[in-house]
């Protein structure tokens, strides 16, 4: 052969290697798993699986909303107790346990999370919550919590005064509720974890949901009652 010939027959037999080598490595390639994308700290898997504890960090404004509101939701409880045994019509019964119900599925929703992010879990205080000031402990109301002089006057009210003290009190301590909720949402970088955004964001449509409901319960009850 000539020589030109045989440089020709080098080079396509060079190139068909390559061909094949690269062939051969691409199929190596996509038979490796792809690499993770790594998010700051951790990797994207992780974010995933858990989305309360990476993708957004809990800030002090979390914590305090999670833990009020287990005291707040509490005292809502003790006042729903009340109804079966202070002669409350039908209609206060169903809301009182509608009432039970969600915040007791709340209050334990929010001590797990703050337990997952290893803070301390409060006992539940119908009374507020306790904080220490100049070494003394002093119990502080939440927005909307009642005074022990309104419990007293819920307590000792029965048939259809308890249900419009109920109502009345009720949307007092339902409205403080939606504003801690505004008070979270802004607070800068508060609530953007997942669990508090949800929890919150439900807090906030129950129960402005309930006050409009309530309020046509006590509009009908002055209605019904109202002195010829």
């Amino acid at each position: 052969l000539k020589t030109p010939t045989i440089v020709a027959a080098v080079f396509a037999m060079a190139a068909l290697g390559a061909c094949s080598s690269a062939q051969h490595q691409s199929v190596q390639s996509s038979s490796k798993p792809p690499n993770p994308v790594v998010m700051k700290g951790d990797s994207a898997a992780i974010a995933n699986a858990k989305p309360d504890k990476t993708r957004y960090q809990a800030t002090e404004a979390d914590i305090n909303f999670m833990s009020g509101m287990i005291h707040h939701h509490s005292q809502a409880i003790v006042m729903a107790k009340m109804a079966p045994t202070h002669g409350a019509n039908s209609s206060i019964l169903t809301l009182a346990a509608r009432i039970i119900n969600a915040q007791t599925d709340e209050i334990n929703i929010m001590s797990m999370w703050l337990r997952d992010h290893n803070q301390p879990v409060p006992t539940p205080n119908p009374k507020g919550m306790t904080m220490k000031m100049g070494g003394e402990e002093h119990v502080m109301l939440m927005p909307g919590m009642l005074t022990e002089e309104q419990m007293a006057q819920l307590d000792a009210a029965k048939g259809t005064d308890f249900d419009k003290t109920f109502l009345t009190l009720m949307i007092q301590h339902h409205t403080g509720a939606v504003s801690m909720v505004k008070e979270l949402f802004n607070t800068y970088g508060a609530g953007l974890d997942e669990t508090v955004f949800k929890l919150a964001s439900d807090v906030n449509t129950d129960q402005t949901t309930e006050i409009a409901r309530m309020q046509r319960m006590l509009f009908e009850l002055m209605v019904q009652n109202k002195p010829q």
